[in-house]
């Protein structure tokens, strides 16, 4: 008897584990090259971290792999209408970091003139001059800001959404609602991967399971040293006078962040007391202090009301940097995780990556160093501006 179209397949050149930006972007790129693919997760798609990032998309890093990833997303994100064909409200605002102590300034001096070296239009900016750009800042201690005009925010979902509508289109298969509780091998050849749903027999697998990925390298023997944490973001309520073009603006010491978002705005800040967990319940303990931030950094943003919010988890590495790589021990399993809040503006360049690993082929950037091997070889890469 032949299978439903709503079946899972039985085999696949290529299974991806993961539905969030990093997964379906792999699945649209692959099936973009003809390969057949078959993505699994288990919930619903862009539901573990993607759906719930700010959408913050940037090119200002201090490590040059993040910087050319980026740039190559960007391009990416910019014609993500025409490719894959889908409307992302991609928001070219700018990044601004508010700095405010000397050792930050001349990091963000040496990270600038790294990024202009490749190409960018990044700036260090004037007291005065950050103030201006962000009208809602103020402070006495701003010593100055760093500012890329082609940065700026978009839309998770729609970026998912997208990539896995271009995945179908092209013949993938992705099923929601199934989970992995196995990965066979034979030697180190890897057989099949064994769902909920049932197996699918296939030598490549590409671990994209974000927060949860030690789990799944742990089922083939690869140590992915990813720890989820979460943050927390609030919704405010409209508020008068925001320009159209307002920065997506980080005040860099603090980690408070904030972009517009409708007629109101979204804002966050890292919670340092915050511990390791899978838990995305949102919680007031964290508030008083983004408030007390707020009321120093961006006063008028205090008055408003908040509206809701919710909770997501970032994906930790030691190095604050990304695990991209092939298992030595494990052929042909393939990884790309540990993002530690970079993982959507990356997602687009992480998928061509991907598929050139999977058809053995340069891709067109060597992202060896970024391997977990290096956690071994304490070949860290620390990624400095890092929100």
């Amino acid at each position: 008897m032949p299978r439903s179209p709503s079946a899972l397949p039985d085999s696949a050149t290529v299974v991806v584990i993961g539905g969030g930006v990093i997964g379906t972007s792999a699945a649209f790129h692959l099936s973009e090259a003809g390969v057949d693919v078959v993505l699994v997760e288990r919930r619903q798609l862009g539901s573990g971290s993607t759906s719930r990032a700010a959408g913050g998309v940037r090119t200002q890093f201090s490590d040059v792999l993040n910087i050319e990833i980026a740039k190559r997303s960007l391009a990416a994100f910019r014609d993500f209408t025409r490719r894959p064909g889908w409307e992302i409200d991609l928001k070219e605002v700018g990044y601004l970091f508010v700095i405010t102590r000397e050792q930050d300034l001349r990091a963000f001096e040496q990270s600038v003139a790294l990024q202009r070296e490749h190409g960018l239009d990044s700036r260090i900016l004037t007291s005065r001059e950050t103030c201006e750009l962000c009208s809602l800042l103020e402070g006495d201690d701003i010593l100055g800001g760093s500012f890329s005009p082609g940065d700026g925010h978009a839309t998770p979902d729609g970026v998912v959404q997208g990539y896995a509508s271009g995945a179908r289109a092209l013949g993938a298969h992705l099923r929601t609602g199934c989970e992995v509780l196995a990965i066979s091998t034979s030697g180190d050849r890897i057989t099949e991967v064994m769902t909920d749903a049932g197996p699918i027999r296939t030598n490549v697998v590409i671990c994209a399971a974000g927060p949860w990925s030690r789990a799944c390298g742990a089922m083939v023997g690869v140590d992915l040293p990813v720890v989820p944490l979460r943050r927390q973001i609030l919704f405010t309520e409209p508020m008068q006078g925001l320009p159209n073009k307002l920065p997506m603006t980080i005040d860099f010491e603090s980690s408070f962040y904030f972009h517009r978002e409708g007629p109101g705005l979204l804002m966050g800040m890292s919670d340092p007391y915050a511990a390791p967990g899978f838990s995305v319940e949102t919680t007031d303990d964290w508030i008083p202090d983004l408030m007390a931030v707020v009321r120093r950094r961006a006063p008028r943003i205090a008055d408003i009301g908040i509206r809701g919010g919710w909770a997501g988890l970032y994906e930790m590495t030691p190095d604050h940097n990304a695990i991209i790589g092939e298992a030595d021990t494990a052929s042909r399993f393939l990884y790309a995780t540990g993002f530690s809040g970079h993982g959507f503006l990356q997602g687009p360049a992480v998928g061509e990556i991907l598929r050139d690993m999977v058809l053995r082929r340069p891709p067109f950037i060597d992202i060896a160093p970024l391997s977990a091997d290096r956690f071994d070889a304490a070949a860290l890469r620390p990624e400095y501006n890092v929100v």
